[in-house]
C-alpha cells in the first residue's frame, strides 16, 4: 500500500518481531504509474507530479532512517531486480520472512483468489518486462516529478543509509 511506510515505527513498536518488506520501483516509474491511476480514495497526492515526488522522497528518506536505526529489519525488494531474477528474489524474500519456498510462489498468476488492487490485471499473468520503462515515453512531461524527487532519483536503486 502506498501509505504503509508512514507506519513503520508504529508497527515496530507494537509488533517488535514484525518483518518489514519494502518493495521499491524506479521513482519515475512508480510516480508515473501512480499519477495515471485513479484511486478510489486516500491518495490525493497522486494527482500532482510535484506532490508525488515529495511523497516518494519522504518515503525513501524515512526508510533510510529505519535502515540506520534498525539494520536488517527491512527486507528491500527492488522491482526491476525482481523482474530480472524472480526466483532468487523470491527465495531471498521468503528467507527474510522465515517461510518455506513453494512452487506456487513462481506461478502466482495461477490463483483464483480475489485481487482488489490497481494491479489486479497484472497479477493474473506471469512477470513481464514490457512495463518497466513505460514511463520513459512520458519523460518530457515528468519534470515536476524529477525536480521534487531530487537526490532520490539520482541514487536509485541504492538506498542512502
Amino acid at each position: 500500500m502506498p501509505n504503509n511506510w508512514m507506519h513503520v515505527a508504529l508497527i515496530r513498536a507494537v509488533l517488535p518481531k514484525a518483518r518489514i518488506v519494502d518493495v521499491r520501483g524506479h521513482p519515475l516509474g512508480v510516480g508515473w504509474s501512480a499519477y495515471k491511476q485513479h484511486f478510489a480514495r486516500g491518495q490525493a497526492f497522486t494527482y500532482d507530479l510535484t506532490e508525488l515526488g515529495r511523497y516518494y522522497a519522504d518515503y525513501a528518506t524515512l526508510m533510510a532512517h529505519v535502515d540506520r536505526a534498525a539494520p536488517g529489519c527491512v527486507h528491500r525488494v527492488i522491482y526491476e531486480r525482481l523482474v530480472a531474477d524472480t526466483e532468487n528474489e523470491v527465495h531471498a524474500l521468503l528467507d527474510h520472512l522465515g517461510l518455506p519456498f513453494e512452487d506456487g510462489c513462481l506461478a502466482f498468476w495461477d490463483n483464483r483468489r480475489t485481487v482488489r488492487t490497481p494491479s489486479s490485471e497484472q497479477v493474473r499473468q506471469p512477470i513481464f518486462t514490457e512495463g518497466l520503462d513505460h514511463w520513459r515515453r512520458f519523460e518530457p512531461w515528468l519534470a515536476p516529478l524529477k525536480a521534487a524527487l531530487g537526490a532520490v532519483l539520482n541514487t536509485y536503486p541504492e538506498v542512502e543509509v
